[in-house]
């Protein structure tokens, strides 16, 4: 059974992934950077060279490619479910979780990151904060299809993340 990690940009996706892939044993794949090493480049070169569209469907290529490999822990990228039949394709291949993480610690988060995100290297922290409110309602409809939804604001505090971990360890019984 694959297990799919999704949310907004830096909901906690990775860092969730690699805890409980540390906890279960299972193989861990980080979407991005799946891509990334297929095409030896970065998200924001693929981005730049190929454009959004061409990067959706390399991504939803990826996304199915590895799906059908693996018995594994994927943390997608923060759009994955928001395009093509994505959400419903990890739905019916596995666990879904959603990170539900607050405007707030969305924006406190992307502070530090955006730089590596192509969609939001060139804002400035009000033009953020006004990008996580405008897009963050329309991907909550693909968000929200998950299997589980929990909140992923505790994230940021290393204990809080390995009981958050355990704790879907526990429930979900891998």
């Amino acid at each position: 059974m694959n297990l799919y990690l999704i949310g907004y940009m830096c909901s906690g996706k990775t860092t969730l992934g690699n805890l409980l892939s540390s906890i279960t044993g299972k193989n861990f794949i980080d979407l991005d950077q799946y891509i990334e090493k297929k095409y030896s480049d970065t998200i924001n070169g693929i981005f730049a060279k190929y454009g959004e569209v061409t990067f959706r469907e390399i991504e939803r290529d990826a996304l199915k490619s590895i799906s059908e490999k693996s018995d594994s822990i994927i943390a997608t990228g923060g759009g994955t479910p928001c395009f093509f039949d994505n959400m419903e394709f990890m739905n019916k291949n596995g666990v879904t979780i959603y990170l539900q993480c607050s405007n707030e610690e969305l924006l406190n988060r992307l502070k530090i990151y955006k730089s590596t995100r192509p969609l939001l290297k060139d804002k400035n922290d009000k033009e953020l904060a006004e990008y996580i409110e405008n897009t963050l309602p329309g991907r909550d409809y693909f968000y929200t299809q998950a299997s589980i939804i929990i909140n992923a604001d505790p994230l940021s505090d290393e204990n809080l993340a390995i009981g958050l971990a355990k704790e879907i360890v526990k429930v979900l019984k891998i």
